[in-house]
């Protein structure tokens, strides 16, 4: 009989007992994440600082440059310069795995980031999205948690199936994600061959202060192709760097990839009372209720001429917003507004904006001073308030523009709504999106995802796939268990 052992309570570092390991401390269950909450800060200045130099996760990545040209006008949502009709702006993408290191092959079935820098007149503008419109969680106090689950062992730092399905199978937010990853798009064809997303919910406004939330597409001109799991695997022992050089050969070839982006919209207003939370990152909106309109033209014509300088010290950071742009409710977002910049100071050291790939093209008038590696000279005055002549603040002409909240400090859920749902779109992707051959790959897939998994993680697997689709719940079942 298994013995059972004593359950400790979660600490912060300095011993002290931890109300949630699952949820922020936000101002009423739907409102704003307050800097107040130590315990996250710490979770995530931690998780940032675990290696050097690779990132944490995305440590395994490939970059272009080119260019991107607004097409449609959409000034009557933002104000943005980098959308406003005819712009043509310079871009940086990365793209990358995430749970690999950097040595890992290009082939393991994971998510792959899809990074975009824009160097817009008003600023570096960053996107950081994957090639899934959705993710694995929708709370920042549980994104570490998940990536050590994806990644190595303590004991020998092997990856391991186990706890992955251990994490998945007790977070069923997952649901919608882990169908995606586990489908035939879990390991794409190439970079070139697949869609990206900002994945977030952001809040776009115009000159008017009139305020819509919006959600980035990035459509492939090259089309959705990817490779089954037999083909990934023999790739991975043949070339580890795949899409890297696939990437780079495409471009130096004249090949050169595009996307089109694309944006849902919705009106404020509605997202206070649409039947599921918007802003959940587990969630899509239908294009039945918010259809894609067109913005422009992605084009990646450049390869870097220094992979180290240009790619690998490329840092994107989702709180450089320029004005027309911001954020909204989304708690995964609100925390990732802090910690990439905090990555990146961990990484790179505190200037690590003055690396030439991560420079603004628009002016710099900071008072940001000293620190490891500055190179850009500094000029007094380095204070603010001055009267001699230092860069002022202008909040007439950028103003702060965000949304209302209320309530008391709280760990907390997001306030469920009539539709909301952690089986519902992940269900409906296998019923009424994916074909019969694709419904086949996907129990192929979890089967061998699930082979060697121990009980009774494997029973809740079981109970998650069911709760998804039964028929493809026993389908599971079956071909985990040989019947």
């Amino acid at each position: 009989m298994e013995e059972k052992k004593e359950k400790k309570p979660t600490t912060t570092d300095a011993g002290i007992p931890v109300a949630s390991d699952e949820f922020s401390l936000t101002v009423g269950p739907d409102g704003p994440i307050l800097l107040q909450d130590h315990y996250l800060m710490e979770q995530m200045a931690n998780f940032n600082r675990e290696m050097i130099p690779d990132r944490q996760p995305h440590a395994k990545g490939s970059g272009a440059f080119g260019y991107f040209k607004v097409t449609k006008d959409v000034s009557a949502y933002t104000k943005a310069a980098v959308f406003q009709p005819g712009t043509k702006t310079d871009v940086l993408i990365r793209f990358s795995t995430v749970a690999g290191e950097s040595g890992s092959p290009d082939t393991w079935r994971d998510v792959r980031g899809f990074a975009v820098k824009f160097y817009t007149t008003e600023g570096n503008y960053d996107m950081v999205g994957n090639n899934t419109p959705v993710f694995f969680i929708r709370d920042p106090m549980k994104f570490q948690h998940f990536i050590h689950s994806q990644k190595r062992r303590a004991d020998s730092g092997l990856r391991d199936s186990d706890m992955q399905w251990d994490f998945w199978s007790l977070s069923p937010e997952t649901a919608h994600q882990v169908t995606i990853l586990m489908s035939d798009r879990g390991v794409p064809r190439s970079y070139r061959h697949m869609n990206g997303y900002a994945s977030h919910t952001f809040m776009w406004y115009n000159a008017k202060k009139e305020r819509f939330w919006v959600k980035y597409h990035f459509k492939t001109n090259q089309g959705i192709e990817n490779i089954h799991q037999e083909e990934a695997d023999k790739i991975s022992g043949v070339d580890a760097d795949y899409h890297r050089r696939d990437l780079f050969e495409a471009i130096k070839k004249g090949n050169y990839p595009s996307w089109t982006l694309k944006v849902q919209i919705m009106p404020f207003e509605e997202a206070e009372t649409y039947r599921f939370n918007p802003f959940d990152l587990t969630k899509v909106w239908p294009h039945g209720d918010y259809p894609l309109h067109e913005v422009g033209q992605l084009v990646l014509n450049r390869n870097p001429s220094d992979f180290h300088t240009e790619i690998e010290q490329a840092a994107f950071e989702p709180n450089s917003l320029p004005p027309g742009i911001g954020p909204s409710p989304d708690k995964m977002l609100l925390a990732r507004l802090i910690s990439y910049a905090d990555a990146h100071r961990a990484r790179l050291g505190v200037n690590y904006k003055q690396v030439p790939v991560n420079r603004p093209k628009a002016p710099v008038h900071s008072y940001s001073k000293g620190g490891a590696m500055r190179i850009e000279n500094v000029s007094d005055p380095v204070y603010a308030p001055n009267s001699k002549g230092g860069p002022e603040a202008d909040p007439k002409r950028y103003p702060e523009v965000g949304w209302s909240a209320a309530g008391e400090f709280i760990r907390a859920a997001y306030t469920k709504r009539k539709d909301d749902d952690d089986f519902v779109q992940a269900g409906t992707l296998v019923r009424k999106v994916m074909n019969n051959a694709q419904r086949d790959l996907l129990v192929s897939n979890v089967v061998g995802s699930l082979k060697g998994v121990s009980e009774p993680v494997l029973q809740r697997a079981f109970e998650y796939w069911k709760n998804i689709d039964k028929d493809i719940g026993d389908r599971i079942i079956k071909g985990v268990k040989g019947g």
